[in-house]
């Protein structure tokens, strides 16, 4: 389980091991030739595939002062679900329509949780549970919330017992309120939990693509050939995993982009050998676990020197993969810690241009 929220400045932006987590979504696709060479244009590109979003009138009203707020919802015997959103944000919107639209998880919602939206980018005054005063968006960077949505449960302590960082399909997002609602996290991980409930059907093999290393898998820096590190934790019969290679790896653009990486294909469950790109000796599933790997796809990227940059542990499409690998490939995270502003430097530069970027092609 993770720290008390915001317990001073304690950041709950860290996986179980260590890392920096910098995952989800705003813009999350663009057309496939976004990759290619910039070539002069005529006036400016185009903005497609923003979504405005009327959310539920049943997400409370909050003053946002989240004592007070974890200790209603516990009276009530509910939890508090902060909802972290931004204006014309897609995934935002597909999480409203097409999740909250089902009634099953809708109750599940109302029925378990007071949720408490979020701007990331909102001048509203937050109080945090250690009585800190900041404004939303304040609070956003400090937890590091990168992209949106991020949703991120507390229990009655006001602990945060589980985030998602970005968008989880239906079925998935169901299983992720079932494991808070339930109290779940004091019997096992989500990790765990989630394994247990694989859905079917799916392929029952993981995806080969040419980039992937062969065994065996030295990520060492020596043995990566002072280039950045890509680690693709994937497991069979995952749907989202076939999502990924079927739809986003098969476009060539992000093709000539991975290929400049050292990448490697890991079955997060299995005992295959792995040397990290810290030179130890482990295997797959040891080093999931450590790493705080739960979803499956997960792709985590590495520097050359083997820092762990940005990882992405939800559904994406092209511009936001895309995007990922360059910013890392680019070596921009340097002086740009915020991956959201570069994606939107990034799809302003792509406009100027005279070339359109739809996030939701």
């Amino acid at each position: 389980m993770y720290p008390l929220l915001l317990n001073g400045v304690e950041r709950i932006t860290r996986s179980n091991a260590g890392a920096l987590v910098l995952t989800a979504l705003l813009c999350s696709t663009a057309p496939a030739k976004v990759l290619a060479q910039d070539q002069p244009g005529s006036g400016v590109g185009e903005f497609r595939g923003g979504q405005s979003t009327d959310y539920p009138a049943w997400f409370k009203d909050s003053f946002l002062e989240f004592e007070d707020d974890v200790a209603e919802a516990a009276q009530a015997g509910r939890r508090v679900l902060l909802f972290f959103t931004q204006d014309n944000c897609p995934y935002c919107h597909a999480l409203v329509t097409r999740n909250l639209s089902q009634k099953q998880i809708e109750d599940k919602v109302r029925g378990n949780f007071d949720v408490i939206q979020i701007n990331i980018w909102g001048d509203r005054e937050v109080v945090s549970l250690d009585g800190r005063t900041y404004s939303e968006k304040e609070f956003a960077r400090v937890l590091g919330i990168q992209f949106t949505p991020t949703l991120i449960f507390l229990d009655e302590t006001g602990a945060a017992v589980l985030r998602l960082n970005g968008y989880q399909p239906p079925h998935q997002f169901e299983t992720a309120l079932d494991f808070v609602s339930g109290h779940m996290e004091k019997e096992t991980s989500y990790r765990d939990y989630l394994a247990e409930r694989r859905p079917h059907p799916a392929s029952d093999r993981l995806h080969a693509e040419s980039f992937f290393m062969a065994p065996p898998h030295d990520l060492s820096a020596t043995a990566a050939g002072n280039r950045p590190i890509a680690v693709f934790f994937e497991q069979a019969q995952c749907p989202n995993c076939d999502t990924l290679h079927e739809r986003v790896l098969a476009d060539q653009e992000t093709r000539s982009v991975i290929r400049q990486f050292a990448s490697v294909q890991l079955d997060m469950w299995s005992d295959t050998a792995i040397r990290t790109p810290a030179g130890d000796d482990t295997t797959a599933r040891r080093w999931a676990d450590e790493l705080g790997v739960q979803y499956a796809p997960t792709i985590i990227l590495f520097s050359p020197n083997g820092d762990e940059i940005i990882r992405s542990e939800a559904y994406f499409k092209i511009f936001h993969n895309q995007t990922m690998f360059n910013y890392v490939l680019s070596g921009r995270y340097r002086s740009e810690p915020s991956f959201q502003r570069y994606l939107t430097e990034r799809a302003d530069h792509i406009r100027a241009q005279g070339r359109d970027v739809d996030i939701w092609q």
